[in-house]
């Protein structure tokens, strides 16, 4: 009698154990979530952000980062990845062709176009960061007031004056799209002799300013460099440059069935502030700390962790 009351037990707590590990599979465990990235520093720190958050929730989280902007965007339509931070000029003006000033000067103006005609792909922006990180032209302080330059619209007048003097460095991307130098170019009224502009990785654009290598970057408005490197931001004073407010772009998809994304990811936004992306994207460049000690040490420190 005890053997089969021993029995029937075991095949109770084996039929219970099978049960229990079903619903744990569909139930607990959330999906694996592919996180993307470009390849300059802030787009490491964002997606180191975003997966920290998102394992915390319980996901498990692959990165694909290190691509360019044209990559990364294949990479969510074909459903490679399932998320990346885009920012709101880069997809109103590089994915849309749109040059409305109107548009793309205003944060709210630009996030709610370029939101709503994503859903025609199945893509969902959730809440944009807080911050804005405007493409930039810099040049050394101290060289900036020797030639009497503190906008575009001065550095278009001192290049057409002195066309062989002025060499500017560029990564890639910026030389091609459609909000890069080229553009710019024509909109302030300039051309610069193609043996006077300089090629090179996002990374090494702000060493080169820096050392003298070439008179005029390209840049990032919260790059931590920008202040270490004693670097002076050209005004805009022809309004040229769209708004880049970054927010998670996440397949619709991949969203319906996992819908504690959004509130993870969105805790984010209003922490993120100019001044907050300038430290982290300097602690990594400036100080050299690794973009996961970074990442992780802001988190805790805002009790997000």
């Amino acid at each position: 009698m005890r053997s089969k009351n021993f029995v029937k037990a075991a095949v109770l707590l084996i039929s219970m154990l099978f049960l229990l590990g079903c619903f744990a599979a569909t139930g607990f465990a959330e999906e694996k979530i592919v996180v993307g990235g470009k390849n300059f520093t802030e787009q490491y720190i964002l997606p180191e952000l975003a997966k920290l958050l998102l394992e915390k929730a319980g996901f498990e989280v692959d990165m694909q980062t290190g691509v360019g902007t044209s990559v990364a965007r294949r990479s969510l339509e074909n459903d490679q990845m399932d998320l990346y931070y885009e920012y709101t000029g880069t997809a109103y003006t590089v994915f849309y062709k749109e040059k409305d000033l109107d548009v793309m000067t205003d944060p709210q103006k630009v996030y709610e176009w370029v939101k709503k005609k994503d859903t025609e792909k199945d893509l969902v922006w959730l809440k944009p960061v807080a911050f804005n990180n405007t493409y930039t032209m810099l040049m050394r302080e101290e060289q900036a007031k020797k030639l009497g330059i503190e906008s575009i619209g001065d550095l278009s007048d001192y290049i057409n004056e002195h066309p062989d003097e002025l060499v500017v460095g560029v990564n890639a991307e910026f030389w091609e799209r459609p909000d890069g130098l080229k553009a710019l170019m024509t909109h302030y009224g300039f051309r610069l002799p193609y043996n006077k502009v300089r090629k090179m990785d996002s990374g090494l654009v702000y060493k080169a300013l820096r050392d003298k290598n070439v008179d005029v970057s390209m840049g990032f408005a919260t790059d931590g460099r920008i202040d270490a490197f004693g670097f002076f931001i050209l005004d805009d004073d022809k309004n040229f440059f769209p708004v880049y407010n970054p927010a998670p772009v996440v397949r619709k998809e991949v969203l319906e069935k996992n819908p504690k994304v959004e509130e993870v990811l969105n805790s984010l936004s209003d922490k993120l502030t100019t001044k907050e992306m300038q430290k982290l994207n300097a602690a990594v460049d400036v100080e050299h700390k690794k973009v996961s000690t970074v990442a992780r040490e802001w988190l805790e420190k805002k009790g997000l962790l």
